[in-house]
């Protein structure tokens, strides 16, 4: 954005001195924010109000200079309110349905954050509004960032009064600069310069989360900002992209046509009579899923609802033609401080009758060796002969194994509620968003889940 021609040289001057001291403020108090503070350039127009597109803060001169006047605190808070949005790349994320409400969750998600941080340059009253509705949220949700205040917010359908009250309260900014606003298509590639803007904060987000965790082992930083930073930049999976890490290379038979030469192919036809000169191939090579485990956590901590949405979400990965061979190997297990289930998958039928009567026991402590030990010697026995990789659903609060496995291990946790702390270098950690986990089901008749206390 450019700024307005009929601007004085002198609104322009006293606006970049009011945000270049508030950010000197900010840095003195917070300097693991330094470059996050520095990597906004300073744009005055009279055709905006307040805000950012991720390149730039964007200020109306009095708009600025009135919260100047009425607090200085209010433009350092601000400030903070922009970059907070740029670390958390709120700005790129696409638009859910309800859009009045993500906006307002991704203000309360930073404003949170600054009140948390209680820093002289930005401390100011809150109200008991703020105070109530801060604690609702915290009984449900475990981290405060943007998607998960999102959800909660869409639960509760707060009406048009609670929404003007909740913007007056939360809302600082103008959002209609943010790349995710001009690009509304979810679908649509994001242009290169908003994807070299939104990597460039990524890698600033990675590089604060560097500074703050040395600051927390020395004991002087760490709370809420580090956790939400650490949520927001944990690598994110396409669930269907990771299990190919489970498939193998082998020849199937069926036509391929990417090996075909038409021209050939209706020469040999024309010129011969019924001769063609190539004929199609009659198999080609495929990655597709052959053998590996799935192993779910049963215990008390885990719920059943969680259970069941990975367990569809699996089962509409593997239930395409594509990712099967005709004879494959799966088996999933049920496990809780033991295994407590068995069950072998050889056919897209197996895994269809499966679903269909899933019934899930346990309820017991968390204790994942057994389950890597009874693996182990389903190998020894022959029975599993050829072992891609185990896939563990779990939210991480049990015994973990020390030894590596000849295998590849992946633990897969719900973005909501886990403790990945302690899972072994040697493991993998995949995140999937709730949303994810939340995909429309493809139907079954007489699909019946049973959640079955012992």
């Amino acid at each position: 954005m450019e700024v307005s021609e009929n601007l004085g040289i002198r609104y322009r001057k006293v606006s970049e001195e009011i945000l270049t001291r508030s950010r000197n403020e900010l840095y003195f108090q917070m300097p693991y924010l330094g470059l996050a503070l520095s990597s906004l350039a300073f744009v005055v127009t009279t055709e905006f109000s307040l805000g950012t597109d991720g390149a730039a803060l964007v200020v109306h001169p009095k708009v600025l200079a009135d919260l100047f006047t009425r607090d200085r605190k209010e433009v350092n808070r601000f400030f903070l309110h922009e970059v907070y949005h740029c670390l958390f790349r709120h700005i790129f994320k696409p638009i859910p349905e309800a859009e009045g409400l993500w906006n307002l969750a991704a203000d309360m998600a930073v404003e949170f954050l600054i009140d948390d941080g209680n820093f002289r340059a930005t401390r100011t009253g809150i109200s008991r509004f703020r105070q109530n509705l801060r604690a609702e949220l915290s009984a449900n949700v475990r981290v405060l960032n943007a998607e998960s205040i999102y959800r909660e917010l869409r639960k509760r359908a707060p009406g048009e009064e609670e929404m003007l009250r909740m913007a007056r309260e939360f809302s600082r900014d103008d959002h209609s600069l943010w790349p995710s606003q001009r690009n509304r298509s979810a679908k649509a590639p994001m242009p290169l310069p908003e994807k070299a803007l939104r990597d460039k904060w990524k890698e600033i987000s990675e590089k604060t989360q560097t500074r703050m965790e040395s600051l927390e082992g020395e004991g002087k930083g760490g709370g809420d900002f580090l956790e939400q930073t650490r949520v927001e930049n944990r690598e994110r999976y396409n669930y269907r992209t990771f299990l190919r890490k489970f498939s193998v290379l082998r020849e199937e038979m069926h036509v391929d046509p990417d090996s075909f030469d038409p021209v050939l192919y209706t020469y040999g036809l024309s010129f011969y009579g019924n001769l063609p000169l190539v004929e199609l191939m009659e198999s080609r090579e495929e990655r597709k899923i052959e053998e590996f485990v799935i192993v779910i956590d049963v215990s008390m901590s885990v719920t059943g609802p969680l259970v069941k949405s990975f367990l569809e979400q699996t089962y509409q990965v593997l239930s395409e033609s594509e990712s099967f061979f005709r004879k494959v190997h799966v088996r999933i297990l049920q496990c809780d401080e033991e295994v407590k289930a068995d069950r072998k998958i050889s056919s897209r039928r197996d895994l269809e009758e499966y679903m269909q009567n899933l019934t899930l026991t346990g309820h017991g402590g968390t204790d994942f060796r057994p389950a890597f030990a009874y693996v182990e010697k389903l190998i020894e026995a022959g029975e599993l002969f050829n072992l891609r990789g185990l896939l563990y659903f779990t939210d991480g609060k049990g015994i973990y194994p020390k030894k590596k496995t000849p295998y590849e291990t992946a633990f897969v946790f719900c973005e909501e509620d886990y403790e990945d702390q302690n899972v072994p270098a040697w493991a993998i950690k995949l995140i999937l968003p709730r949303e994810e986990l939340a995909v429309k089901k493809k139907k079954l008749e007489d699909n019946r889940f049973v959640w079955e206390e012992k």
